[in-house]
């Protein structure tokens, strides 16, 4: 009996010695963003931010790092009432003049302009713009594309015609979110998995636009794992999976093999992205166990073919100072993913 005893315990001590490891990396993934919501940080104060979907979910924990960080931050979102909750929250912690509450749906070319213009009529300048918001639904699936696609190009572009300097803007970041999505394929959501790879492509070409015409503007992509957001339960929805619901329990094996990353540690991400200056068309993949920015096929290849020397002062000439090479045999292949 004794040795049984002992082998409980030593059984007891090992699961206990795991818990430990996984407590462990969790710190190591998240640790930066909690210290960040423990200590003041003004190192975006007098900076002003738009979130798209901030109401709840992502956009809610980005536009909070934004104020715990010391910027004001627009709020838009479709949904009204609970989009005022959280303004009145914000207004408890961080006073009323911190943030403004607008009601914007992202696929309205009108009311994302009329949105910006508001930003500006209330904070005077726009230094960081988040385009968040998205949706899972594969029957409606044209409505998803509208806006997890054209609602990001469409913020992008409304907020380049604010921020880029030869406008008489103050520069800084744009952040698209896209999704691990849009690195490789979701089995159960096709569409969605398009306009995530659409994000993904947008703003690495538009990343690349600024650079050129120096705009003075960066924009960046983040692609988050399976979060613990509303929008994942909507994979299980019968109304929204559309013909690709038999496939949920594939859908689930693959979320337990990830795991479920807290909104908090997509945030830390974001926030590397709007505050690290060096970064222009990176794409930042967050998981449960890293952070890390993607390499993608051809990048290098690309880069000796783009006639990237078309630039004099600031204005996009339309025609490259030496001519871009042709493309060989050498550079043919096959893509690997």
């Amino acid at each position: 009996m004794a040795r049984r005893g002992a082998s409980c315990g030593a059984l007891t001590n090992c699961h206990s010695v795991k818990r430990l490891r996984d407590a462990a990396q969790r710190r190591r993934t998240s640790g930066a963003l909690a210290r960040a919501c423990s200590q003041p940080d003004m190192s975006l104060n007098g900076k002003v931010g738009l979130v798209t979907g901030a109401a709840q979910g992502l956009g809610r924990g980005f536009a909070e790092i934004l104020l715990r960080h010391g910027a004001k931050v627009a709020l838009l979102d479709i949904k009204e009432e609970v989009g005022q909750e959280l303004k009145l929250s914000f207004d408890q912690e961080f006073g009323a003049d911190s943030t403004i509450f607008l009601t914007c749906d992202v696929s309205s070319d009108e009311q994302l302009k009329d949105a910006f213009r508001k930003t500006l009529e209330t904070f005077n300048r726009i230094d960081i713009v988040c385009n968040n918001a998205g949706i899972i639904n594969e029957n409606a699936w044209e409505k998803t594309v509208s806006i997890n696609l054209c609602g990001v190009v469409r913020g992008t572009y409304t907020a380049l015609e604010h921020m880029k300097k030869e406008n008489g803007g103050q520069g800084g970041v744009i952040v698209n979110v896209a999704s691990m999505a849009g690195l490789g394929p979701l089995l159960s959501a096709p569409v969605y998995t398009a306009t995530k790879h659409g994000v993904v492509g947008f703003s690495r070409a538009i990343a690349d636009v600024c650079s050129v015409c120096a705009y003075g503007v960066r924009v960046n992509v983040l692609c988050p794992s399976y979060t613990n957001t509303a929008i994942l339960s909507s994979m299980k929805d019968e109304s929204m999976a559309g013909p690709f619901v038999c496939l949920r329990d594939i859908s689930s094996k693959m979320l337990q093999n990830a795991g479920m990353l807290e909104v908090s540690e997509v945030a830390e991400g974001f926030l590397q992205l709007v505050t690290d200056e060096s970064k222009n068309g990176a794409a930042l993949m967050v998981t449960k166990s890293m952070m890390t920015y993607v390499t993608f096929p051809l990048s290098s290849v690309l880069s000796t073919i783009r006639p990237y020397g078309y630039v004099n002062s600031g204005t996009c000439l339309g025609t490259a100072q030496q001519p871009p090479q042709r493309m060989t045999n050498d550079h043919l292949s096959w893509i690997s993913f």
